[in-house]
């Protein structure tokens, strides 16, 4: 019983460490610098998104059963 306890509490503790504010960059340190080109240097939120090509989607579809493999002529031995 007490460890369950132990880690409810210890669960509650980490779900309280999120971020609820925005993101700063440290003191001392300033945000980088604009990229070649560009009108503005980008904002935390901007430099957070991914564009398309980092998280593509998946476009395979997946095997819904077992099917057997066709043979693989570039699956040699090793010598």
């Amino acid at each position: 019983m007490m460890r369950i306890a132990i880690a409810l509490a210890g669960a509650l503790v980490l779900a309280g460490c999120g971020a609820s504010a925005p993101l700063k960059p440290p003191a001392g340190a300033s945000m980088p610098t604009a990229p070649y080109g560009a009108q503005s240097e980008p904002t935390a939120d901007e430099l957070l998104r991914r564009d398309a090509l980092a998280a593509p989607e998946r476009s395979v579809e997946l095997r819904r059963r077992s099917e057997e493999r066709q043979d693989d002529p570039f699956d040699l031995p090793p010598e």
